[in-house]
Order: C-alpha cells, then sequence, then structure tokens
C-alpha cells in the first residue's frame, strides 16, 4: 500500500462541496517581526473543528451502507471521532467511537451530537485497539483508523494540496512547512502533496514533547514508541507510534521532527487568539510553537503552518489565554 498524488487528487474531488476550503492567512506583524513570510492553513475552520472530516469523508463515502449493516467503528481521542461521526451521519451509517475517558468534554459532547454511540476507556491502562477490534466484529462494522489507511492519509492530504496550490497562487515558493503529527497521517499526506506539486519544500513533523515517536523513529530508521499514553495538554497528538503505512512514507519525504513545550503550545494559542483572531486547541498550535520558538530559520524565507484543529474546551482556554497554564 503507497498513497501518491492522484489519490489525494481523488480525494480532493470527492470532498467538493462536502469539506470546507479553508483559508491561508498571514499576519503582517508577524512577517515583519520575524522577517520572513508565514502561510497559516487554519483548518480550526474546517468542518467539525478540525483537519479529521477530510480522511474520513473520503474513505466513509467510498463505504457500501447496503454491505455494511453494522456501520463504523472508530477509535480517537476526539478530532477523528467528529470527523467519523459526521461523515457516517451523512451517509446514514452507524457510528461508534472509542474514546479516551479524559478526552475533552467539548470533543465527546461534539461526537454524539453528530449521532455517534461513545465507548470510553482508560488510555493509560487499556487497548483502544482492542475494544474497538471487538466491537467491529461484534456489529460486523467496518474500521474507521485515524491514520492507518490510505484513503485517510489521502484525504488529509488534501490540507497541503490546498497549501502548496495557494501559495502558488500568492507567487509563493514554500522553504518548510511545519505539520502537527500524531501518529503521521496529515504529515504523510501533506509531504505527499508537496512532493508533488513543490518539491524544494521541505516538510517537518511537529509533536509534543515526551510524545516525539516520530522523531526518534526517523533518527533509528523503525518505529519507536512512546513509554506513556499519557500527560500532555496536546491530547490530540499522543499517539503510542507512529502507523506503519505513515511511517513508510514520512521516513521518505520528512526533513525532520520537532517536539513542543505544553508552555510553548499555551504561548502559541494566545499569539492565535491575540494576532490571527483564531481558536487553537492545544494540538493545533503544535507547528506554530515550534515556528515562535524557533525551530526553523524564517528570516528571508517562506514558511507553512498547518493549523490542524480548534476544539477546545472553553474553561481549558481560559485559563490558557489568562495564562494560568
Amino acid at each position: 500500500m503507497s498513497v501518491g498524488i492522484r489519490d489525494i487528487e481523488q480525494a480532493a474531488e470527492r470532498l467538493k462541496g462536502m469539506a470546507v476550503k479553508t483559508p491561508v492567512l498571514e499576519s503582517p506583524r508577524l512577517n515583519q517581526r520575524l522577517g520572513g513570510r508565514v502561510l497559516f492553513k487554519a483548518e480550526g475552520l474546517q468542518r467539525t473543528g478540525s483537519f479529521k472530516f477530510r480522511g474520513a469523508w473520503n474513505m466513509i463515502s467510498q463505504i457500501d451502507p447496503a454491505k455494511t449493516p453494522g456501520g463504523v467503528v472508530a477509535f480517537s481521542s476526539g478530532n477523528h471521532a467528529q470527523g467519523v461521526a459526521a461523515a457516517a451521519q451523512i451517509r446514514g451509517l452507524r457510528a461508534v467511537i472509542v474514546m479516551p475517558a479524559d478526552t475533552p468534554t467539548i470533543k465527546q459532547e461534539n461526537t454524539k451530537g453528530y449521532g455517534a454511540e461513545v465507548v470510553t476507556y482508560d488510555r493509560a491502562t487499556q487497548d483502544r485497539e482492542a475494544i474497538a477490534g471487538a466491537l467491529v466484529k461484534e456489529r460486523g462494522a467496518v474500521l474507521v483508523p485515524p491514520f492507518e489507511h490510505e484513503h485517510i492519509i489521502a484525504g488529509q492530504g488534501t490540507a497541503g494540496l490546498e497549501l502548496a496550490e495557494e501559495a502558488a497562487q500568492r507567487g509563493v515558493v514554500l522553504d518548510d512547512v511545519l505539520v502537527n503529527c500524531s501518529g503521521g497521517g496529515l504529515v504523510a499526506g501533506v509531504a505527499t502533496a508537496f512532493a508533488a506539486r513543490s518539491p524544494s519544500t521541505k516538510v517537518y513533523a511537529v509533536e509534543p514533547e515526551g510524545f516525539d515517536d516520530t522523531a526518534r523513529s526517523l533518527r533509528s530508521g523503525a518505529r519507536e514508541k512512546n513509554a506513556r499514553a499519557s500527560g500532555s495538554l496536546l491530547d490530540a497528538l499522543m499517539s503510542v507510534s507512529p502507523g506503519e503505512l505513515t511511517f513508510a512514507i514520512n521516513k521518505k519525504l520528512l526533513a525532520g521532527a520537532f517536539a513542543v513545550s505544553d508552555a510553548e503550545a499555551c504561548a502559541a494559542m494566545r499569539f492565535a487568539f491575540d494576532d490571527l483572531k483564531l481558536v487553537v486547541e492545544p494540538g493545533g498550535a503544535a507547528g506554530l510553537a515550534a515556528l515562535l520558538h524557533g525551530r526553523l530559520p524564517v528570516e528571508g524565507r517562506a514558511i507553512g503552518v498547518i493549523l490542524s484543529g480548534g476544539n477546545v474546551d472553553a474553561a481549558l482556554y481560559a485559563r490558557i489565554l489568562r495564562g494560568e497554564l
């Protein structure tokens, strides 16, 4: 299995009229401060509040409801859950989502709001894939994984395709693109799109500190695991390890990976609110945090940043904006 630019282009066709072609924003003040040019892809304005609807729709739109009476099952910390639930609702399919019990309330409630059944588990002691696998067998359903499927990766890659096309329309050749990374589906899709449309652009993954499995895997050449399954404010980016399919793509296409702290992500969220006027969740702000805290040189260069999601609990967001976290 692999994913190419044609797969992403076909996904883009399926997404027409279903997903939002999210805006690409700039901050003149930040450009002046950094001495370069930064293009922000605002995926928090996507349907369901994150890029995840792209991959979910690309896969679920190809499922025949008549052949899948049990509907779909997914496991997710929240954003994939909402994307799958919304896509299943549109197709008239039942959806069961396995979610960590500590998932932000807004993500659980939004998932239920799309008509999905939510089954919670303890991410520190239970195996979400085993729980989901049992539900698939029990209900005769189809598993929609968060990243480890070519249709999912191709769907997520449409965000990169749109960014590459928008940059070209503005006469900008991006030197680097920073992409938030959990299991690696988004960054694999984005890297595939840029390899075809802007091959000189380098793509980097950005992960939370303590959950830098992709960075360590790129260094070792083999899929590495994180020592723990919880403990970061960036809840959307806490995967156990890269996917087999996603890592096969990323080890060929990525220029590297960076890690950011909770404090750096919170500072990035405050910047997004103050300067971009965008709500960005902690995991959605990782790439922005890497940019603001000097992981890459910007002066005289052009950088793309995927702001991957905006689903954050109001109470938590208020505390972050007040500087309490």
